[in-house]
């Protein structure tokens, strides 16, 4: 099955009550754990690719693990560049067979952010790609973006509304109050802000920051209107605590397929249990 974009995984799970997971690729072990997963949950998904990921893997190895990935499994999945800072960076995806993309215009102005977006939306749509915007301040570091949560700002609804009115983006991501990486501290979503804007859309808002999100939680964004939520670091830590769980039994073992075995074990079973909690399973 060829990959395929957001608006065709989207506007379903808007309408079931149920949310798609982006999870992100950053080596093969995520992309087999990651499609191993959604093919026993019989999931749609999506990959997101941050552009560090990108520089790390390498545009076409990218693409040509998504499109295996597809073809192995029959699911719909969806390329995703994930925080795309420019234009061009958008372009090139495009090209090279990204199904999706995300422009993050949130560190520009508002009317900035809507002008830079309405570029890549017209570019894309175009091609028949999708596009994912941003509004506010998502906190956290993920790849070289950091934001310190004093800096942190959630969106305006108002303003919101009028960025998709303006833009036509497929799904918006919007601060409610999550962070890319780990928590510190206590989670407080804003799903009150999250039901405002649903309210007055008809796509989905995106919710980044999605690892370390209490279960309860996750299902109140749902219902509220979240239809996309987004999971890398999650994976991360899995991937990094079996590999070291090994070398620190065996420190002569030199065999990486030995310690990403099992990391990649450790992942499948963390996006199954994403899948189950999103609701996504048996929707391909």
């Amino acid at each position: 099955m060829p990959l395929v974009s957001m608006s065709e995984l989207l506007p379903q799970a808007k309408a079931g009550k149920y949310a798609v997971g982006q999870f992100n690729m950053n080596n093969l072990e995520f992309a087999q754990a990651i499609t191993d997963a959604a093919i026993e949950e019989n999931s749609p998904f999506i990959f997101g690719v941050s552009e560090g990921a990108l520089k790390y893997m390498g545009m076409e190895y990218t693409v040509a693990i998504a499109k295996a990935a597809a073809e192995k499994s029959g699911l719909p999945i969806a390329l995703h560049l994930d925080h795309g800072s420019n234009f061009d960076i958008a372009m090139k995806c495009i090209r090279a067979g990204f199904s999706s993309v995300m422009f993050d215009g949130s560190h520009h102005s508002f009317e900035d952010n809507i002008r830079l977006t309405k570029e890549v939306v017209k570019a894309a749509h175009a091609m028949g790609v999708s596009v994912e915007g941003e509004l506010g301040t998502i906190g956290g570091v993920e790849d070289d973006l950091s934001v310190d949560e004093a800096d942190a700002s959630l969106a305006n609804p108002q303003e919101a509304i009028r960025f998709y009115e303006e833009t036509g983006v497929d799904c918006l991501a919007i601060a409610v109050g999550t962070a890319h990486g780990m928590y510190k501290g206590e989670v407080k979503i804003h799903f009150d802000i999250i039901k405002e804007v649903v309210s007055k859309i008809p796509v989905p808002i995106v919710l980044h920051g999605g690892s370390g999100v209490p279960d309860d939680m996750i299902r109140e964004a749902i219902l509220s209107g979240a239809g996309k939520i987004n999971v890398n670091t999650e994976n991360q830590v899995a991937c990094t605590n079996a590999i070291r769980e090994v070398l620190a039994k065996d420190a002569n073992v030199i065999d990486p397929r030995k310690y990403l075995t099992p990391a990649r074990n450790a992942m499948k079973a963390v996006v199954q249990e994403k899948i189950r909690l999103f609701g996504s399973s048996n929707k391909a």
